[in-house]
């Protein structure tokens, strides 16, 4: 970050805490990284994730406009898509996830010795 970037961040309305935090949270990343949008295989893709954090992530994204909420006749019922806004994003979420596999042993070893 530059000079720029570090006084804004000191404001509540700067974009890098307003707009990246919302989309920079751990349940975030992995529902816009992901290819699921049923509400049923996302739960099942992220185990870990309860049905009333899923509820409120997947409304947190569609209130900034990365997630639309539209009804189709399907069975089973699917009603999430990405928006072209989440989609842009997606070559970066990938470029980290990337980055998170690749570095994932080093970080663990690193872990390891610093609690040593």
């Amino acid at each position: 970050m530059n000079r720029s970037d570090m006084q804004c961040a000191s404001h509540p309305d700067c974009p890098i805490r307003n707009v990246l935090a919302r989309i920079s949270d751990k349940w975030s990343l992995l529902l816009t990284g992901s290819n699921r949008m049923r509400f049923g295989e996302l739960l099942k893709a992220i185990p870990d994730i309860s049905q009333k954090m899923l509820t409120v992530t997947l409304r947190t994204l569609e209130q900034d406009g990365f997630v639309a909420r539209t009804a189709y006749a399907e069975i089973p019922p699917r009603v999430e898509t990405l928006t072209d806004r989440a989609r842009l994003l997606l070559p970066q979420v990938d470029t980290q996830i990337g980055r998170a596999h690749e570095n994932m042993a080093d970080i663990i070893a690193d872990r390891k010795r610093y609690r040593a």
